[in-house]
């Protein structure tokens, strides 16, 4: 599926769906379905105006308007995002969109992808997110739910009010962490993790209840990041860290879909969707930075040399890790080795 249509293609493709639509026998009408889509972020955020609406739309579309899918934003539907994965479990929503870490230690083979430095890039570390989510997760800690795509963000940096260079500059800092993982992180290398929503961050900037943050640069545009730091810590070669995330369906909802709709979800859906929304987060990465480059702000790159130094001193949040999978049954260094020979195949 290409999820780059022109838009030639797509007024044909409206074409043919509105013609087939008065062709439509009352048995084909019967089968048409609504699915509800809820997700945490504003409807114009990068995530749901770039990923999530580009898929919908093609479903939409592929299914000759047999399926109309409803989008709800901003939490729309009610609850807290850490509720989304149930929601979608419990027919609340037909299809949300969450970050798996919102419900820590639930679906703890994910986390591997969250390891510190563990990604290289978005595209290759959600290729390998998938294949390992169909090898190892499918049937096990996602098996109440129908998984349509695994992937992650661009690289998660630090954003502070003072330059970060070495694991030393952290000492004392108060850093908003990103995901259980890289919270261990700042806490070992004496830092303070502070948690804290994204939509929270500039507030928290602004009136000193954190000293930085740890996010993607896609996100720092929006919350006028470069505006209120002006220091940004790069790595080379590597991420400090990611976020998982998943779109996900009620099974009961698609397993009633008629197999030609299935089919369509199908065809929209798993190794190649996922790659796409992994690419399409990080390639937002480029214009939000542009906006920190141009108001001079302090960008810092570390070179292979100093990054490795960072990439040793987070060796003990791996082996916690292991030990903490290991203590639920899972092999967590077989999980990293996988993990990284995946992504290490997949990275260009």
């Amino acid at each position: 599926m290409n999820y780059r249509r022109s838009l030639l293609g797509f007024i044909g493709g409206a074409a043919v769906a509105a013609l087939a639509a008065g062709f439509a026998t009352t048995s084909a009408l019967a089968q048409e379905v609504t699915l509800k889509l809820h997700q945490f972020l504003p409807a114009q955020a990068n995530v749901p105006k770039l990923v999530l609406d580009v898929w919908a739309d093609n479903v939409e579309e592929d299914s000759g308007g047999r399926i109309k899918i409803d989008r709800y934003p901003s939490m729309q539907l009610g609850g807290r995002p850490p509720e989304l994965m149930d929601q979608a479990i419990d027919g609340v929503a037909d299809i949300v969109w969450t970050v798996v870490g919102y419900t820590p230690g639930r679906f703890p083979s994910t986390e591997v992808f969250e390891l510190p430095f563990m990604m290289t890039n978005a595209r290759a570390a959600s290729r390998a997110y998938w294949e390992m989510f169909e090898e190892h997760m499918k049937d096990t800690e996602f098996k109440d739910v129908h998984i349509l795509g695994t992937w992650v963000h661009g690289p998660g940096l630090i954003h502070s009010n003072k330059p970060v260079t070495a694991p030393e500059d952290m000492q004392g800092l108060k850093i908003r962490g990103g995901s259980r993982s890289v919270n261990s992180l700042l806490d070992r290398l004496g830092a303070t993790p502070v948690g804290m929503p994204v939509p929270a961050i500039p507030e928290g900037l602004s009136k000193g209840v954190i000293d930085g943050t740890t996010i993607p640069w896609e996100v720092t545009a929006a919350l006028k990041v470069p505006e209120l730091v002006s220091n940004h810590t790069e790595f080379s070669g590597n991420a400090l860290y990611v976020l998982t995330f998943v779109l996900a369906m009620n099974k009961q909802k698609y397993d009633s879909l008629p197999d030609d709709l299935k089919k369509v979800i199908d065809d929209n859906s798993g190794l190649e969707f996922s790659v796409f929304a992994g690419g399409t987060q990080e390639d937002a990465d480029g214009p939000a930075r542009q906006l920190a480059v141009d108001r001079g702000n302090n960008i810092i790159t570390l070179d292979e040399a100093q990054t490795k130094v960072w990439i040793d001193a987070s060796q003990p949040i791996y082996d916690e890790w292991v030990a903490d999978m290991n203590s639920k049954g899972i092999d967590g260094q077989a999980l990293i080795d996988e993990a990284r020979m995946l992504i290490d195949k997949y990275t260009e």
